[in-house]
């Protein structure tokens, strides 16, 4: 109870949510030693494996076993870096076993707001760390209008802003075959 009223689930939620993001700022502030939010963001997210873990949850890969194999981490790496993920509030998990216990992660709000930065540096990669000819390595459309939505934040065909939710993704053959030869693996 809480001043004579019950809490409900969706205020029990939004404390635990603000207490991770006081905990998740004042970790950050620590460990970059200064107030610039690059500095704090990097100390968050700013190692490879956070960035392609955060990569496949946006791609739909929810479930240990395949975030290992997509990423290419270690079972210890990937364990230890979806507890910092965790802990920091970007991501949760939700089980969807009980023997043996198995959890599916799931971004958070403040993870989905990390999309834009993911989407940057993929537009960053496929205009700088490609061979000429290579294809696109994931064409999107956006789901109101149809079109391609292109590299960018907005959609190249029109003009809307764009959201994870907006996409549908393509992958091209090469990357496809890449991403189903570690999934056998």
């Amino acid at each position: 109870m809480l001043n004579g009223r019950h809490e409900t689930a969706a205020f029990r939620r939004i404390c635990v949510l603000n207490t991770r993001i006081e905990t998740t700022v004042k970790e950050s502030s620590k460990l970059s030693g200064t107030l610039c939010p690059v500095s704090r963001s990097q100390a968050i997210v700013g190692d490879r494996w956070s960035l392609v873990i955060m990569r496949e949850l946006f791609m739909g890969n929810r479930r240990f076993d395949s975030l290992m194999a997509q990423t290419q981490a270690t079972p210890q790496m990937l364990a230890t870096r979806l507890k910092k993920l965790e802990k920091s509030g970007m991501i949760r998990r939700k089980p969807y076993m009980v023997r043996p216990p198995r959890y599916e992660y799931h971004c958070t709000e403040m993870g989905q707001a990390f999309y834009p930065i993911i989407r940057a540096l993929r537009e960053w990669g496929e205009n700088w760390c490609k061979s000429k000819g290579e294809p696109i390595t994931v064409r999107y459309t956006h789901k109101s209008c149809e079109g391609n939505a292109g590299l960018g934040a907005v959609c190249e065909t029109c003009g809307e802003l764009l959201t994870r939710a907006d996409l549908i993704p393509k992958l091209s053959a090469p990357y496809a075959s890449e991403r189903a030869a570690r999934e056998a693996a």
